[in-house]
C-alpha cells in the first residue's frame, strides 16, 4: 500500500507545518497572477512556495503598499502643481454658501408641487376640458374683457381661448354667430360678411308680446357654434368643465327678437341621455342682461319642458352660487304661489307631479323657507307673514311668464346608434 505523497511545501520532518497544511502549487493559484504582471517588483514572488500562507499574505500587503504610496512633490510657488496622478482637494464650503443652496433646493421643490399657471393654461388650451386644479384655474383671467353686440362685458373667470386672444385688450364677439375676434380690423371684415341673423336651429317658442323666443339646437349637428357658446359662457361660469365635447347636449337659447335679429340673452344645456334624470346641465344669463327677470325665464321653460315628458327634472349638481340662488328663489316663489292659488290638502308627491319638481328639492326648499312644520306627529305648510309678503310683492311687479299653449316642441327620440359615440 502506497503511502500518499507529501505536499511540496513541506521539505523536512522538522518543518513545523503539518504536512496535510502545507501550501501546494495549486493552493497558490490565486497568487499566480502577482508572479511576471506589470509594475509588481519581481522579489514579491521569490521563494513562493517556500513560505507559509500567512507570511505571503503579509509580505504581499506591505509590497503592495510601499508600491502604491507616492511621494508628495515638493511646494513650488512658481510652478503650478501637475493634475495628473493626485487627488485634487474639495475646497471648503462656507455656511452662507450651505444657506444659499439649502434655500435655492427648497425654491425648486416648491416650484414643483405648488400651482404653475403657464402650465396650467397650456395644459387648458391643449386638452380642452380637463384640468387638475379646479379651483386655483378659476381665479385666473386670461381675457380683459368682451364686446359683443352693444355691450362692454369685463370677464368674471378663465375661458380656453386661443393665446393669440389673451394679448388683446379686449375680444370682439358676433352677437349672431358668435365667432371671436381679437382685433376690431377682424371683427369688422368678418360683419360684412356674416349672414347669420338667428341661432342656428329651431325656434321652439315665440312670444309674440315679450318679442322673446326659444331656439333648439343639436350640439351634434351646430359643433363650432355651440363650442363658441361654451367658451363664452365660461367666461362667467367657474364650475363649467364642458368646452369642445358638445356632441352629449341640446342647447336651449333665448333670445329677444327686434328688426335686426335675434340677440342673445342666455341659455341652458340639457344632456341627451341623462342617468340621474337632470333637466339642465348648464344654465347662464348673459351679465347685461341679468336682473331682468331673465334667469327665472330659462327655469321656468327648462320645467315646461320636463312637464311635456311627463317627467321631473333637477339641475345638475353641483350648482354655482348664482345658480344655486337663482334655482332656490324660483322654487320658493313657485311653491308660495301654489299655496296661495290653491289651499287644498295636497303631499309631496302630488305636487312634484304638477310641477315637475323633484320631491327633494321640494322638501329641501320647504324646509330652508322654514314653510314646514311638524304638529302631533303630522306634517303641515305653514305661510308666515314674510311669505305673504313676499308673494304679493311678486305680484305688483311685473315679471315674464312662459305661456305653455306657445311651445311648439315634441321631445327629440335618438335611436341607440345614435348615442353610442357620445
Amino acid at each position: 500500500m502506497q503511502t500518499p505523497q507529501k505536499g511540496r511545501g513541506s521539505n523536512s520532518k522538522n518543518d513545523k507545518t503539518p504536512s496535510k497544511k502545507g501550501i501546494g502549487r495549486k493552493s497558490l493559484s490565486k497568487f499566480d497572477s502577482f508572479a511576471g504582471s506589470p509594475g509588481i517588483p519581481s522579489r514579491l514572488t521569490e521563494d513562493l512556495d517556500e513560505l507559509p500562507l500567512a507570511s505571503i499574505v503579509s509580505r504581499k500587503r506591505e509590497r503592495s503598499v510601499e508600491f502604491e504610496e507616492v511621494e508628495e512633490p515638493e511646494e513650488d510657488d512658481n510652478e503650478e502643481a501637475p493634475t495628473e496622478g493626485f487627488v485634487v482637494e474639495e475646497p471648503m464650503i462656507d455656511d452662507d454658501d450651505v444657506e444659499m443652496r439649502d434655500a435655492h433646493e427648497k425654491e425648486e421643490a416648491e416650484e414643483i408641487t405648488t400651482f404653475s399657471k403657464e402650465k396650467e393654461l397650456e395644459k387648458l388650451r391643449t386638452s380642452g376640458s380637463m384640468t387638475q386644479c379646479v379651483t386655483e384655474i378659476a381665479r385666473v383671467k386670461n381675457i380683459k374683457s368682451i364686446i359683443i353686440g352693444h355691450a362692454v362685458l369685463e370677464t368674471w373667470y378663465f375661458s380656453p381661448y386661443p393665446e393669440s386672444f389673451t394679448k388683446a385688450d379686449a375680444v370682439y364677439i358676433c352677437e349672431f354667430c358668435l365667432e371671436p375676434y381679437p382685433s376690431l380690423k377682424q371683427f369688422e371684415r368678418h360683419r360684412t360678411k356674416c349672414t347669420l341673423r338667428y341661432p342656428p336651429g329651431t325656434e321652439i317658442y315665440r312670444d309674440p308680446i315679450g318679442n322673446i323666443s326659444f331656439f333648439e339646437i343639436d350640439g351634434r349637428k351646430q359643433r363650432r357654434y355651440c363650442r363658441n357658446l361654451c367658451l363664452l359662457s365660461k367666461l362667467f361660469l367657474d364650475h363649467k368643465t364642458l368646452y369642445y365635447d358638445v356632441d352629449p347636449f341640446i342647447f336651449y337659447l333665448m333670445t329677444r327678437n327686434d328688426n335686426t335679429g335675434c340677440h342673445l340673452l342666455g341659455y341652458f344645456s340639457k344632456e341627451k341621455l341623462s342617468a340621474e334624470n337632470y333637466n339642465v346641465a348648464c344654465i347662464l344669463t348673459l351679465p347685461q342682461y341679468q336682473r331682468m327677470g331673465y334667469g327665472k325665464l330659462l327655469i321656468a321653460f327648462s320645467y315646461e319642458l320636463t312637464k311635456i315628458e311627463r317627467k321631473t327634472g333637477s339641475p345638475e349638481k353641483p350648482l354655482s352660487d348664482l345658480g344655486l340662488l337663482s334655482y332656490r328663489s324660483y322654487w320658493t316663489e313657485a311653491l308660495i304661489e301654489r299655496f296661495m292659488t290653491n289651499r287644498t290638502e295636497v303631499s309631496v308627491s302630488d305636487l312634484s307631479e304638477e310641477m315637475a319638481f323633484t320631491p327633494e328639492d321640494i322638501l329641501s326648499t320647504l324646509v330652508e323657507t322654514d314653510m314646514l312644520r311638524v304638529f302631533r306627529g303630522g306634517h303641515f305648510i305653514t305661510l308666515l307673514d314674510e311669505h305673504i309678503e313676499q308673494y304679493n310683492k311678486s305680484k305688483r311687479k311685473p315679471k315674464l311668464k312662459i305661456d305653455p299653449i306657445l311651445i311648439d316642441w315634441k321631445p327629440p327620440r335618438f335611436h341607440p346608434n345614435q348615442l353610442r359615440f357620445l
